[in-house]
């Protein structure tokens, strides 16, 4: 909640509107490509830690904060955090503002809408990108290992075979750079087709994007009243 707060303080005069984005249990990745993060349920595994306690934790935090908190939460079936805040970014970017606050590297394609800014709160420093569209570009190439996405000319499920993949080296990726995806053969080419309809925030689907949309229309803030009770009830100064 200070992480929150502290946030908040540093750039709601600039920026206005608070958004939180919230992953959905379920994510339309998964059904395209069913290795989406499929390593990450085996990486849990070998910790000690209580993922389930974990994972009720966070949703008793999110369930609080739609509840009592005079911020929109958004929580969309079938849609992750990046949908939420790739539909709502390049939306409203050419009439007002938008910071996103995140250290998510994929967030840097958004920076193509001219109004939209980034704060990595890790580094606690703006990240800026020279080239959008390339650097996306050079991301769908060559995939990304922690989300289970590999590179265009390595097969599908070599993370969840636990197999090295295909390397490109930066000649080779140099010429893909350079050339259009339409003339690459035919194995690159699926492979560009699958890892653009992953990274690239404007292939989210059409039927997500309309209940983002929908979602964000009729989301409303808690009052704030609800809050000073949450406090008071929590005993938080």
């Amino acid at each position: 909640l200070n992480v929150l707060r502290t946030h908040i303080k540093q750039f709601k005069s600039e920026y206005g509107d608070v958004i939180l984005c919230c992953d959905n249990k379920t994510y339309w990745r998964k059904e395209y490509f069913p290795y989406y993060k499929a390593g990450r349920k085996k990486a849990r595994e070998k910790t000690d830690l209580d993922w389930q306690l974990i994972f009720q934790i966070l949703g008793d935090i999110k369930k609080e904060l739609k509840e009592y908190f005079p911020y929109r939460v958004l929580d969309i079936n079938g849609a992750e955090a990046d949908d939420i805040i790739g539909t709502l970014a390049s939306k409203y970017s050419n009439r007002e503002k938008v910071l996103i606050i995140s250290s998510d590297g994929d967030f840097l394609q958004l920076q193509v809408n001219k109004n939209v800014k980034q704060y990595n709160p890790v580094l606690k420093k703006y990240i800026k990108s020279d080239n959008p569209i390339l650097d996306l570009k050079e991301k769908i190439i060559k995939g990304d290992k922690g989300d289970g996405i590999p590179n265009i000319i390595s097969p599908s499920n070599c993370f969840v075979l636990e197999q090295r993949q295909k390397p490109i080296t930066k000649n080779k990726l140099n010429d893909f750079l350079d050339t259009h995806h339409s003339f690459y053969d035919e194995s690159a080419r699926l492979g560009f087709s699958r890892n653009q309809t992953l990274i690239d925030l404007s292939y989210t689907p059409q039927n997500i994007k309309d209940e983002i949309n929908k979602a964000f229309e009729n989301t409303k803030p808690a009052p704030k009243s609800a809050l000073i009770n949450y406090l008071m009830e929590k005993k938080l100064k």
